[in-house]
């Protein structure tokens, strides 16, 4: 848990996005990588890329993600195994706008209605969906054009957003379990 504080609101940050993750051969990460590497990016965006997940983080490849996020405009989120996957949340915590790829992986949690990103669609996160990462030199290029206090505000209100949607989804939580397990009659 990342508590937000004046610093993480106002500090100007080096760069304009981070990916720090496993690119999976033939996936959206390979475009991903392609497009950063193509489109002369890297040196805007931190980037780190492996080719097999590992399980355990060390302590200092953790800090080297936190700090990736507290330095970053936007942290960039393609699918993996899952449309759906804890970077987006931790992007939030760290006031970093997560770029969201907005495509469904194969699998039963990624089916119709019950489509994973459907329920911060419904809450009105404050991100940045994309279908292609081919997308991504435009979204770079207005965000350089953005003043700091633009990008300040924006921090702000991803911060609030996304204490308000924890909320939230901790009361209807919270409301399901009394449903169901602690009905009378």
């Amino acid at each position: 848990m990342v508590r937000p504080n004046a610093e993480m609101i106002t500090s100007e940050r080096p760069y304009l996005c981070n990916f720090l993750g496993t690119v999976y051969k033939n996936s959206s990460r390979e475009t991903l990588m392609q497009v950063l590497k193509q489109s002369g990016l890297e040196k805007d965006c931190i980037t780190s890329a492996r080719e097999k997940w590992l399980p355990q983080e060390t302590a200092e490849s953790l800090k080297r993600y936190q700090t990736s996020l507290a330095q970053s405009e936007l942290t960039l989120c393609p699918v993996g195994v899952n449309t759906e996957c804890y970077r987006i949340y931790e992007a939030c915590s760290y006031g970093s706008v997560p770029v969201v790829e907005d495509v469904l992986t194969p699998g039963t949690c990624a089916a119709g209605a019950s489509s994973p990103m459907r329920l911060l669609k419904a809450a009105g996160a404050p991100f940045v969906f994309i279908s292609d990462w081919r997308e991504l030199p435009a979204i770079l290029e207005k965000e350089r054009g953005m003043s700091q206090e633009q990008r300040v505000d924006r921090r702000r209100r991803l911060l609030e957003w996304y204490a308000t949607f924890r909320q939230q989804m901790k009361e209807r939580f919270t409301e399901v379990i009394e449903e169901n397990f602690f009905k009378s009659g």
